[in-house]
């Protein structure tokens, strides 16, 4: 069925993700020996990912979400493929490794928008509750990454990094197909029949309607403030203060891929734990513990210890945290953002979240060429811990349980909050609408990348990011 087809897709494309998380850094280190460059590489990578992110909304809508998940898959898998065989012909220039980076880093957010924003039309298609449905998203999604990250750990060891990129773009050609096949029929998946030609008018009218939508909406817009800063800050975990920790006192790729992996694992376990009894607890005390969790203590054990077996353990406590925090987030968004405007509320939602993602690698890698490792792991870990105090501090974040949002009020085109059960696929169950006293009904990890505020892969959730 086409959910299955969906989770199948995400499976195989962020199995091959991991495989990227820990080659594309090993490859920068081995051929460069350099942590700025291997941040440079970072930085070309995630750059793009906001480029795309903050003008593909309209389109995805237009060419369909279907067609628009299997290219972005092809050309990402056509991109990595390029960077081993133009190695082993000794052809490959720095510049070249950060082009084809960049281009990865073009197409996969378009990609990955538009599969995720197909889940409650996929879910009411399986009859399945939408909270569900997203747990079981993640959870797969989870699954696969600690699967990917601990077979690359090994294989980057025993083959080369620029081996296990063959393999990583096999990966997208195979998600590519499940997605071509699998949705095929599916009248979500196909581009809106009600969409304007396009012009430049129409365009800037759809994209400022998504920003629009996401600068009323006070949740939203402290989800992506919020999400904006911790993806930038782990960022620079994955991409760089991890794969120089292992390389200078872990002992190589392997343990690196081992602590990726109990990551992924524990994070898999805490989102099959939400998803049971999530409902029963209210959404923000476990937002809050969950981020505490999975954010700053793994920064201070990294700074603090030479040995993987400590660092073990925080990232067994993290991944635990983590598991709950795109659960939480992906439910929200589905419940606050009309069907008609995900695609573009997901694209604006995508891109503020990203913002920082681009310098965080870059940032990381000057940081300890300046200052060394362990001063930048603190640095970053005090850093975390401050931006996820945010929703202790502010009350806005009591709206993630949907009693504690406004139920009356009206947007700018005078369409009531609310909304009505078709915008918002059938989810409101207790009555208490969607709006947030922002304007819901009118006009964002995704790690993260998201199509909903997600944070990026590392310390925090992880999120795929193509």
């Amino acid at each position: 069925m086409p959910l299955a087809a969906v989770l199948s897709a995400n499976a195989i494309s962020i199995s091959g993700n991991s495989l990227t998380l820990i080659g594309v850094p090993w490859f920068a280190l081995e051929t460069t020996g350099s942590p700025g460059k291997a941040g440079l590489v970072a930085f070309c990578a995630a750059f793009p990912v906001l480029l795309s992110a903050l003008m593909g909304g309209p389109v995805i809508d237009r060419i369909g979400r279907r067609r628009v998940s299997v290219l972005s898959d092809l050309i990402c898998g056509l991109a990595l493929l390029a960077i081993p065989l133009l190695n082993e012909t000794g052809l490959l220039r720095f510049w070249m490794l950060c082009a084809l980076m960049g281009v990865t880093g073009l197409f996969h957010a378009p990609g990955e928008t538009a599969r995720h924003v197909l889940v409650p039309d996929l879910a009411e298609r399986a009859g399945t509750p939408l909270s569900r449905a997203a747990s079981l998203y993640d959870a797969v999604s989870r699954g696969a990454r600690m699967t990917g990250a601990a077979v690359g750990g090994i294989l980057v060891a025993l083959i080369g990094a620029d081996t296990v990129l063959y393999v990583d773009a096999a990966t997208f050609a195979v998600s590519s197909l499940l997605v071509l096949v699998g949705l095929r029929g599916v009248r979500a998946a196909e581009p809106r029949r009600d969409a304007k030609p396009l012009s430049l008018p129409a365009y800037r009218a759809e994209l400022r309607e998504g920003y629009s939508f996401l600068l009323r909406t006070r949740l939203l817009l402290a989800v992506s403030l919020m999400v904006m800063l911790t993806n930038g800050l782990a960022q620079s975990w994955s991409s760089v203060l991890l794969p120089v920790h292992a390389r200078e006192q872990l002992g190589g790729p392997a343990a690196l891929g081992l602590l990726v992996a109990v990551f992924g694992g524990s994070a898999l376990t805490g989102a099959l734990l939400y998803g049971a009894v999530g409902h029963r607890f209210p959404r923000r005390p476990v937002f809050t513990v969950g981020f505490l969790l999975a954010g700053s203590p793994v920064f201070v054990t990294a700074a603090l210890t030479d040995t993987t077996a400590p660092l073990l353990v925080a990232m067994v406590f993290g991944g635990l945290g983590a598991g709950v925090l795109n659960p939480i987030l992906t439910t929200t968004f589905y419940e606050v953002v009309p069907e008609r405007l995900r695609s573009r509320v997901g694209s604006a939602s995508t891109a503020s979240v990203l913002l920082t993602t681009p310098l965080g690698g870059l940032a990381a890698g000057l940081l300890i060429e300046r200052a060394g490792l362990t001063a930048s792991l603190l640095t970053v870990g005090v850093f975390y811990f401050l931006v996820t105090l945010s929703p202790v501090l502010f009350p806005v974040w009591r709206q993630l349980d949907p009693s504690a949002r406004p139920t009356t009020g009206k947007d700018e085109e005078g369409t009531d909050e609310e909304g009505t059960d078709e915008d918002r696929g059938g989810e409101e169950e207790d009555g208490s609408g969607d709006g947030t006293g922002a304007g819901a009904g009118a006009g964002a990890v995704s790690s993260s990348g998201p199509s909903t505020p997600r944070p990026a892969p590392g310390p925090g959730a992880t999120t795929p990011r193509r």
